[in-house]
């Protein structure tokens, strides 16, 4: 990924983080307990999960800072969700500020990362290796996934034209692997109904 690639995702990281915080800023102790749009969530489960995935995002940096490889969440799967379990019941005021600042410190942390920590790479879950610079991506994206799912007002029609320019690709990439490839290419070409598509989520 080039410095400008770069500097555009952290700009954009950043932005999505203060729609997020705008979207907070109408939280109390009655909205995070409400249903989200997640099955089984809450608004509660979203804004701790959202929380601590930075605090991932910022436990594989340093990790990488130091010549490290950790996985993506301390304990792996279990842990992240033993997290969200014990943190989404908080009183909106401590959820909220606890991701505020883990927003805040993940945007310094890009942010004052030098040169060669891009160029190494990091762990996305337990075991596959990525590009440090995808860090970045990630993080944007899963804001705003999650913006969405708070089902707080943000709807997917508003996510940044550059987000979907550069994810969907991605995402269609791994289309024919979700569903039936016969069937797939004759929907497009207009010969079938759509065929079922596994989730991506």
């Amino acid at each position: 990924m080039s410095g400008t690639d770069l500097s555009a995702d952290l700009a954009a990281c950043r932005a999505a983080h203060e729609r997020l915080h705008r979207t907070l800023d109408r939280v109390d102790d009655l909205v995070v307990r409400q249903p989200s749009r997640l099955p089984g969530w809450t608004v509660g489960h979203v804004l701790t999960h959202l929380a601590r995935n930075a605090d991932s995002v910022l436990r594989r940096l340093r990790a990488v800072e130091r010549g490290e490889l950790v996985t993506q969440y301390e304990g792996g799967q279990a842990g992240r969700a033993a997290e969200i379990e014990a943190g989404h019941a908080r009183p909106a005021a401590e959820i909220v500020a606890d991701l505020r600042a883990a927003d805040e410190a993940v945007d310094a942390a890009f942010a004052a990362a030098p040169p060669q920590v891009w160029a190494r790479t990091v762990l996305a879950g337990d075991v596959n290796e990525i590009p440090a610079t995808r860090l970045v991506f990630a993080r944007w994206r899963e804001v705003e996934v999650h913006h969405v799912d708070l089902g707080l007002g943000y709807g997917y029609a508003e996510w940044p034209d550059a987000l979907v320019a550069r994810w969907l690709p991605e995402l269609l990439e791994q289309l024919p692997d979700r569903t039936d490839r016969h069937g797939l290419m004759a929907w497009m070409l207009g010969r079938a109904e759509a065929p079922e598509v596994r989730s991506w989520g």
